[in-house]
């Protein structure tokens, strides 16, 4: 009995220390939000919603990797940059890359400075016919209601675009100069992976022995409602983005009669490789980016969650989970049959990953061969792209960055991060020192389905919060 009694006590002063190392873990976590400093925001008029609503007009869109750009809507969209923006124009230098890509390049007092390099891109997805009812203005027409700004673009990513020419077209008449040479980067075919646009200006930046302090793309957002545990909306600056890679799964066979079916079926050979996949998901695993976001979000956090992120040694396997830390198995096209009574001599599917840093398209590819059968083959499909670097969080250019953010947007808590999506700014880690995702887009769990979806649309008050960041952000530079 006195044995038991002991053996019982001994695990309470376990439990209890180890309490105590949970709560002194916890207690130790501080803030890292900086302070927001004064600043004298720029008076915006209400004119800017009507250049966004003529941006929307011009269908850019990309369609697919082989589709032919639309000439008539690029150059159509060239011409009303040009129109509607004339001092940017006068100032700065523009050069086509790739025909319908553009760089322009406004030049600062002092070239010993490193350049920075601000990007949007032009293009937009299309617009399925069947959901045209379903939005609230025709995707195309540039709607302005008494809040919002309708179509396709005004998310996703011509707001960011014609916002930077905004703020610049008003520092221009200001008499602003900057001290580095600032080059803004404007893509055509981000949404079909950015091979003829942003990877054809890296190239030509890196040509010219360009090397920048940092480049700025989307990618990063106001998120409100999205952080469980924090009420205030959370700036997210993501520092690093997933790869991207599709593999098609083939199988195979002679085919037959269904009514004579063989043991190994063609279809049932391909969904099997598919559940196999499922079921052997890649590991969670605590990556640079990650760790960032834990870092900063965890201070902010309601006490019994900030425990939790103060001790990742003990619990970090739910929290990586909830965050999607891993590369993702998602099958997402499938193809196979001609008739209900054939048996198919082939059968397709395309399995999509998003590559966590640590991991490549080659390890992935190794993975599924491994995985499944080695009677379906395995073969790469369209655009690949490993994931990206991370960029540091101690850099001037982050911290001017972050104390932009803080100063403009006061009531939002700055998080460094991961975007499980991609972005054209992977191709500028050659020429930068380091590369960031963010423009003020405020995003909910209600709106966030509007991304490439039905009935996109951007306030017009949060429209103008991302004219006077951009503004605010050149300007920042030149304290540096």
């Amino acid at each position: 009995m006195k044995k038991i009694t002991k053996i019982f006590l001994g695990l309470i002063i376990l439990v209890l220390l180890l309490a105590a190392v949970l709560i002194f873990n916890a207690l130790r976590m501080e803030s890292k939000q900086v302070e927001p400093q004064p600043i004298q925001p720029v008076t915006i008029s209400d004119d800017v919603f009507q250049n966004l609503s003529k941006a929307i007009q011009f269908q850019t869109i990309s369609f697919s990797e082989d589709a032919i750009p639309d000439s008539v809507a690029f150059n159509g969209f060239h011409a009303f940059l040009a129109e509607t923006f004339p001092l940017v124009h006068q100032t700065m230098s523009l050069t086509k890359i790739s025909e319908y890509s553009l760089l322009y390049t406004w030049e600062g007092s002092d070239l010993a400075k490193k350049p920075i390099i601000l990007m949007s891109h032009q293009d937009v997805v299309p617009v399925d016919v069947p959901t045209m009812e379903m939005w609230e203005a025709a995707p195309f027409e540039g709607i302005i209601t008494e809040d919002h700004i309708i179509g396709r673009g005004t998310m996703d990513d011509k707001s960011s675009l014609i916002a930077l020419f905004e703020s610049a077209e008003m520092l221009i008449k200001e008499g602003f100069v900057p001290n580095q040479t600032i080059y803004f980067a404007f893509g055509h075919d981000e949404e079909v992976g950015g091979a003829n646009g942003a990877a054809k200006i890296a190239d030509y930046l890196e040509e010219k022995g360009i090397r920048a302090a940092f480049t700025l793309d989307e990618g990063g957002m106001i998120a409100e409602g999205m952080v469980p545990g924090i009420d205030q909306p959370v700036s997210m600056i993501n520092v690093a983005e997933k790869g991207f890679a599709s593999f098609k799964l083939i199988v195979e066979t002679n085919g037959g009669h269904s009514s004579a079916p063989p043991r190994e079926n063609t279809i049932g050979m391909l969904a099997q490789a598919i559940v196999d996949l499922e079921n052997n998901q890649r590991p969670y695993r605590l990556v640079d980016p990650v760790r960032y976001q834990l870092e900063y979000l965890g201070p902010e956090m309601p006490f019994a969650q900030k425990v939790a992120f103060a001790n990742l040694w003990l619990l970090k396997g739910p929290i990586l989970k909830a965050l999607n830390s891993h590369t993702t198995t998602a099958p997402t096209i499938i193809d196979g049959g001609v008739k209900n009574n054939v048996i198919p001599t082939v059968a397709e599917a395309t399995i999509n990953f998003r590559i966590l840093q640590g991991e490549t398209i080659e390890s992935v590819q190794e993975h599924i061969e491994n995985t499944i059968s080695d009677k379906v083959r395995v073969e790469k499909s369209g655009f690949l792209t490993n994931p990206s670097p991370s960029s540091r969080i101690d850099s001037d250019s982050y911290k001017l960055l972050e104390a932009t953010v803080r100063s403009v947007f006061p009531e939002t808590v700055v998080v460094p991060g991961l975007i499980g999506g991609g972005t054209d700014s992977r191709y500028f880690y050659k020429i930068s020192d380091d590369v960031y995702r963010y423009y003020p887009l405020r995003i909910s769990p209600e709106t966030m389905s509007r991304f490439h979806g039905i009935d996109e649309k951007i306030s017009k008050e949060n429209y103008k919060e991302i004219i006077q960041f951009t503004y605010q952000l050149m300007k920042k530079f030149n304290e540096i």
